[in-house]
Order: structure tokens, then sequence, then C-alpha cells
């Protein structure tokens, strides 16, 4: 199971990576491995605000449905179009092609809320 580092992770397992105040947020390896072969992944609008901790979406595979976590507060830039027709984008590049939305960020202080790899992969521990 793949952490990378420099990234920012939240107990529900989505990822954030900051660059220049916009956030790329997506799930972690271990989530889509989790979750199974992922069929559909709802996206939300572009200009959508959310604080931290809200849904912004949702991601749905052979097994299961689960809610998608905004891990800072902000606002849609972008959204991954590419899972509309290629979900599957999530299970084989979680952190590269399988990104979910860009969000400017409102309140980069909220970053200090979550994990870094490390800490992430201690986590990890207890979830097996």
């Amino acid at each position: 199971m793949k952490v990378n580092e420099g990234l920012y992770y939240t107990e529900d397992h989505e990822w954030i990576k900051v660059e220049n105040g916009v956030g790329t947020i997506g799930v972690t390896d271990f989530a889509q491995q989790e979750l199974g072969d992922i069929v559909f992944v709802e996206l939300p609008e572009i200009g959508e605000e959310f604080q931290q901790n809200d849904n912004f979406g949702v991601i749905e595979s052979v097994k299961a449905v689960s809610d998608l976590y905004i891990p800072v507060s902000g606002d849609i830039c972008e959204i991954n179009e590419n899972l509309l027709d290629q979900p599957e984008l999530v299970n084989e590049e979680p952190y590269q092609g399988g990104w979910i939305i860009k969000i400017n960020l409102s309140a980069e202080k909220e970053l200090e809320d979550l994990m870094n790899a490390e800490e992430y992969q201690e986590f990890l521990k207890g979830e097996a």
C-alpha cells in the first residue's frame, strides 16, 4: 500500500496536495483497495463552496458506496472530468490521474488538523 510523502491525509482516507493555495484532493491507495473496483464518482460543481469535513461527493464501487469528505475549506476550482468516463482511474492511479477535485483553499491553517505521511501510516496500522 502506497503512502506518498508531501501530502496531507484524513482519517476518512482522503489526501490533499497543496500548491500555491490550490489543493488537489483524492482518495488514498488504502481507500481504493478497500473499496475494490470503482464504477462511479459523483463530482461537485465548479464554484461550490465547502467547509472542512463537508461531504462533497460519493464514490461507488462494486462493493460499497462511500461519501467523500473535503479535508479543508474552500471552493471547487476544477473537477477531474476523466472520472466521469473512467472512474477506474481512482484504482489505477489514486495519487496521479485518479485525483477527484481541486479547490481554492480558504483556510490554509486547517491543514494543521490533517496527518502527514508518517502519521497516516501509523493510523493505518490501527485500521488493518
